[in-house]
């Protein structure tokens, strides 16, 4: 089902952008795919100045920033099938985000689709981002994902802080880390466990851990759920409604392309031909 929805979203992106060419600003210069975790964790560095992120800043809006450098990030709920897959165009690329899945693997995804599409693969799969038995590569593109969610210096720090926080646990630790990062607790856990800040022992205990509507409260943390199904790239939003007033498109096409997220009625209102020009028409 994924591939059949990437090719359609493949061939609208070529139609926007074949009349909007500011739509996809450029691809990067393709990086050498990682053979270490090192260079994994290089590659998310290098990748988190591309996306215009200081050191310490999260990674918030994910699929908002990676559009800022070619990739167009789509959401849709694909039921219990693949992660997301990954397209090259000729210039950019398209990214598909299974929306069934919770936020934190959905911003996961993503951030491995990026790593895909930093790499110019031109075509990629991913069944199951950051699954255990996954080696090589997709390894190394996960190690990448989680650099670029959380990246070790920051979260080094940040971590020290949230355990010494006054009348706090390492539970509370977590709840904050989670949130902060916007990452899910098995993510969470094994960024913690790579970079050496738990045992294997401890990180068994961060998956196990649920983030309470009393954490949220209490720790006054911000809720949000990017990519929930659908989301399409404000950019690409901005693109389609932009060849409607043009007319260039029917309402109908739009409405199509734009993925049941508009209704005609919420479609901009296009301005009445000029009197002279349906005079030609008519006579």
């Amino acid at each position: 089902m994924i591939d059949t929805e990437l090719d359609a979203l493949v061939r609208d992106a070529e139609f926007v952008a074949s009349h909007c060419p500011e739509l996809v600003a450029g691809q990067p210069d393709t990086f050498p795919h990682p053979t270490t975790a090192e260079e994994a964790e290089e590659l998310a560095t290098t990748a988190r100045g591309l996306l215009g992120l200081s050191p310490e800043q999260p990674a918030h809006e994910l699929s908002r920033l990676v559009a800022g450098i070619g990739l167009l990030v789509f959401s849709e709920d694909l039921g219990e099938g693949a992660d997301a897959g990954t397209v090259l165009l000729t210039k950019g690329g398209v990214a598909l985000i299974n929306g069934h899945w919770r936020v934190g693997r959905r911003r996961l995804a993503t951030a491995h689709e990026l790593g895909h599409f930093l790499v110019a693969d031109e075509f990629s799969l991913d069944w199951r981002v950051a699954a255990t038995e996954v080696s090589g590569v997709e390894a190394r593109l996960d190690r990448f994902a989680r650099a670029v969610l959380m990246p070790r210096e920051d979260l080094e720090v940040r971590w020290q802080e949230w355990l010494a926080m006054p009348d706090e646990n390492w539970r509370d630790a977590v709840v904050r880390a989670a949130s902060h990062y916007e990452t899910d607790m098995t993510t969470l856990a094994r960024r913690l466990l790579e970079i050496d800040l738990v045992d294997r022992s401890r990180a068994d205990d961060v998956r196990r851990v649920q983030t309470k509507q009393a954490d949220i409260v209490e720790k006054n943390l911000v809720v949000r759920d990017e990519l929930a199904p659908v989301t399409l790239p404000r950019t690409f939003e901005q693109a389609v409604l932009k060849l409607f007033r043009r007319e260039v498109i029917t309402a109908d096409r739009a409405l199509g392309i734009l993925r049941g997220t508009f209704t005609e009625s919420s479609l901009p209102v296009l301005s009445p031909a000029p009197e002279a020009e349906i005079w030609e028409v008519t006579s």
